[in-house]
């Protein structure tokens, strides 16, 4: 992982719990880590941990496991937003053992503007919008609607 490609990096210790019958980090335990990865990019773009603030829903998850990961590794997983739609929104992750640079899994996450009171998606708030791009450092267009 290229840290630099990535605004957002943090170390993840996996637990015991986290493992399977083989002793490797289970497969379903990665989307949890991938919500892990959304809350630290939360905080570091709204700089709060009010959660009802966040104006988006899951809509999708795709991960490509590469190698297994063992409960006494370090992990360490980046975050970035890839693009952004006229109401969506998506998000890449990279998550390497630290100490090998190994990769370990690459995932992407589409997340979708949600109005709860109204129960249906929305258009992207131009704050978010922004909020990303600032983050990002860079414009997130996406030439495709989604």
């Amino acid at each position: 992982m290229a840290t630099s490609a990535f605004p957002v990096t943090f170390e993840l210790r996996p637990r015991f719990r986290d493992t399977d019958a083989m002793g490797h980090i289970n497969n379903a335990v990665y989307v949890t880590y991938l919500e892990v990865a959304r809350q630290e990019y939360w905080i570091r773009l709204d700089r709060t941990l009010d959660y009802g603030r966040v104006p988006f829903i899951l809509a999708s998850v795709t991960c490509d496991f590469r190698t297994e990961a063992l409960v006494n590794e370090v992990l360490e997983v980046g975050i970035r937003c890839e693009w952004i739609g006229v109401k969506s929104f998506a998000f890449r992750y990279e998550i390497v053992e630290k100490s090998s640079r190994r990769g370990v899994v690459d995932a992407t996450s589409v997340q979708v503007c949600y109005d709860y009171a109204a129960k249906r998606s929305r258009p992207m708030p131009d704050p978010l919008r922004r909020a990303l791009e600032s983050l990002e450092g860079r414009p997130l267009t996406r030439t495709v609607s989604r």
